[in-house]
């Protein structure tokens, strides 16, 4: 009875931590997780199948349109049909001394599929990115064959467990200070001096070797040749 009740609880537990892995991994994501502020990023959206038994055949992406991107480029998806949707804005945006007067704010890929047990990636060229703002979030709605609708929309707050269905979330970062280059210069500048003193003392150090052994042989040679000349001399005394 005691090993029964081990074993179900050893399930029960395997169970849960698959149901849980399910949950945390397997919904739509951006990569990379994060992006320089104020720059321009190539992200994949990530789109994994999570029904035995239907196909992903439809993903729509929504572009935040409180933090509206000047750029928005599609990459091919071979078997995919991508449509990309803008909007006019209240406020224009100005890059690069041009006027922006629309954004993106939508993209949706469909005419592919994407069978049970894989992914798809839907790559994107974006920018430029904001520059007051820690993050951006993508409301992405998923599609089955079958007629199902997953919406990836819900947004995690601080402290709390991860929602069920989580929108993509792309963080974003300070760009590396100017100063960081610098340091990284005059580390290197240090490591290179450093190494042409260390190549400087070992050439010396080699040059002062081969003298020795240079003075040391012709003292050899010396030697000989007075051996020789003694032993020439103690012949002829003897005879």
């Amino acid at each position: 009875m005691k090993t029964s009740r081990v074993s179900f609880a050893a399930a029960l537990a395997a169970g849960s931590v698959l149901v849980l892995s399910g949950t945390a991994f397997a919904h739509v994501g951006v990569q990379p997780g994060e992006a320089t502020k104020g720059g321009y990023a190539t992200i994949n959206f990530k789109v994994p199948n999570e029904r035995d038994a239907a196909s992903t055949t439809q993903l729509e992406v929504n572009f935040p349109v409180d933090q509206p991107l000047s750029s928005v480029m599609p990459q091919d998806v071979p078997g995919w049909t991508v449509n990309v949707e803008k909007s006019k804005l209240d406020k224009p945006l100005t890059v690069h001394g041009k006027q922006i007067n629309e954004a993106v704010t939508k993209v949706t890929w469909s005419g592919g599929k994407i069978e049970p047990g894989k992914f798809q990636q839907f790559p994107l060229s974006v920018g430029k990115l904001p520059d007051s703002v820690d993050k951006m979030v993508f409301k992405a709605i998923q599609t089955y064959d079958n007629g199902e609708v997953v919406r990836w929309i819900e947004e995690a707050k601080d402290g709390a467990a991860e929602p069920q269905n989580p929108a993509p979330v792309l963080k974003l970062v300070a760009a590396p200070a100017a100063g960081d280059h610098h340091d990284d210069a005059k580390a290197d500048g240090a490591k290179t001096a450093g190494a042409g003193h260390e190549d400087s003392h070992s050439e010396a150090a080699k040059s002062s070797s081969d003298t020795t052994a240079r003075a040391l042989g012709v003292a050899g040679i010396v030697v000989g040749l007075g051996g020789v000349a003694f032993g020439v001399a103690s012949r002829r005394r003897t005879s």
